[in-house]
């Protein structure tokens, strides 16, 4: 019976990040670069967790599908209010381009926000972590890791089982 439960919950899980994939690909179907104004992506997208204002006008507006889902979106918003475009930031592309030395903001802004975080006393380490993959009853995790200084000490991917 466990099994079951176990097989059960593993199938919910993949239908969940499934059914999650496919309404954002209904809902950005539905906006068009170059045509599409802020507020229609508002309509389709909601309010976004953060805005990032650029020296050109343009502002970044941030949607993040973590933790349960596996993006997160940016969304760029020309200086006459049309959509530019919508970039899914949770890459191995980006992933790489973390480095030594960068600082929260410069992280959050290239990945989105982050699914969890968590603080080590011990070891005066603070870790953001998003969920880059679900497969075969298993959750990978891309990982940066913060100094006390708040700047990046390196990076790391672990997996573990879903539930």
């Amino acid at each position: 019976m466990f099994k079951n439960v176990v097989s059960t919950g593993v199938a919910l899980g993949v239908l969940l990040v499934g059914a999650l994939a496919a309404c954002d690909a209904d809902q950005l179907g539905r906006l068009r670069p170059g045509s599409s104004t802020a507020s229609e992506v508002k309509a389709v997208l909601g309010e976004p967790t953060l805005e990032w204002r650029e020296a050109n006008g343009s502002r970044v507006w941030e949607y993040p599908r973590t933790p349960q889902g596996i993006v997160n979106y940016l969304v760029v918003i020309g200086p006459d209010d049309v959509l530019r475009e919508v970039q899914q930031v949770l890459t191995e592309e980006n992933f790489a381009r973390v480095s030594v030395g960068m600082t929260r903001d410069q992280v959050r802004r290239l990945l989105g926000r982050p699914a969890h975080e968590t603080y080590f006393p011990l070891k005066r380490e603070t870790i953001w972590d998003w969920k880059t993959k679900v497969d075969s009853g298993m959750e990978w995790y891309f990982n940066v890791h913060f100094g006390t200084d708040g700047r990046v000490t390196g990076t790391s991917n672990n997996y573990v089982p879903k539930g």
